[in-house]
């Protein structure tokens, strides 16, 4: 697969989203806050093992 082929497929992608191409159980509220809760995790691990001091 070439490189342009890959960007046509990505713009194709990328336009079909804006036509509400959305499913109807993505919750945006949902999404967010499972991001906001594993990057909270992970930033709990990493002060953890930090034990530099």
């Amino acid at each position: 697969m070439s490189l342009s082929s890959t960007a046509h497929q990505l713009v194709t992608l990328a336009s079909e989203g804006e036509q509400g191409g959305n499913h109807e159980s993505l919750s945006p509220y949902l999404t967010g806050g499972g991001a906001l809760l594993a990057l909270l995790v992970l930033l709990w691990i990493t002060t953890r093992f930090n034990r530099d001091r």
